[in-house]
């Protein structure tokens, strides 16, 4: 459900990674070795796990290379497993199904959604050999966020065969980069904390058996969509017509 969240921000970084300017000896390096080489997933929210994240990015061969580590920086992104509704002044959720009809579905069906509203927290922890190098990434990065047209992102959710856009919002884009110890002498932490305020739609057709349109198959990604009341014309119920 809450996958297209971390898509979306992926993509997110991928914008960052491509506008970041090097200010330091590393980051001339670090900008041309490509995103994929440059950020990792962490399983889970883990500011107390960086050491053990920094040493599976190291041994991780994804260059093909079997003589050399991993180079700094890095930068590990994780979201946290657990989940909190919006506040209500923020944002509403839609508790009870509403009837839907897209109007790029060729097929005119109807459906229905519910919507959730709810508070994902994610870090961004940015590892380098150097202080500067970390604290120009860090920079950069809330420079990326204070953007008003990068306040927010979208995830993409596939539903009858549409991707269907909704918005993840990055609640405070001035989070301060804060030193974490690792342990490490030569190398320089920061961890950004922020709290993504996503909008996820549950959308819901008939299961099987229930009664459908016929204009799809019902438990696929091709669905068929609720009955419709049968259409009339005011001729077919016995009504006059009146001509001027």
């Amino acid at each position: 459900m809450f996958e297209p969240v971390k898509e979306g921000l992926g993509e997110f970084l991928q914008g960052f990674y491509a506008e970041l300017v090097p200010t330091t000896k590393d980051m001339n390096e670090f900008v041309t070795r490509g995103f994929p080489y440059c950020f990792a997933w962490a399983p889970s929210r883990m500011i107390d796990q960086v050491n053990e994240m920094l040493e599976a990015w190291q041994k991780n061969d994804t260059d093909q290379s079997t003589t050399k580590p991993h180079r700094l920086p890095v930068i590990i992104v994780a979201i946290s497993k657990d989940y909190t509704p919006v506040m209500h002044d923020f944002g509403t959720q839609i508790s009870d199904p509403i009837d839907v009809q897209f109007p790029e579905d060729p097929k005119s069906r109807y459906f229905q959604m519910k919507m959730i509203a709810g508070d994902i927290r994610a870090q961004v922890v940015i590892i380098a050999g150097d202080e500067p190098t970390a604290k120009s990434i860090a920079a950069q990065f809330s420079l990326y966020m204070d953007s008003p047209s990068r306040r927010a992102f979208h995830g993409l959710y596939p539903f009858a065969g549409i991707q269907h856009a909704y918005p993840v919002q990055i609640e405070a884009p001035d989070n301060p980069a804060s030193s974490i110890d690792i342990g490490s002498k030569n190398m320089t932490c920061l961890a950004v904390d922020m709290t993504l305020k996503a909008t996820v739609p549950i959308f819901m057709a008939p299961k099987v058996g229930e009664a459908n349109d016929g204009k799809g198959i019902p438990g696929s990604i091709d669905p068929a969509g609720y009955p419709l009341v049968q259409e009339f014309s005011a001729n077919t119920v016995g009504l006059a017509k009146v001509t001027p």
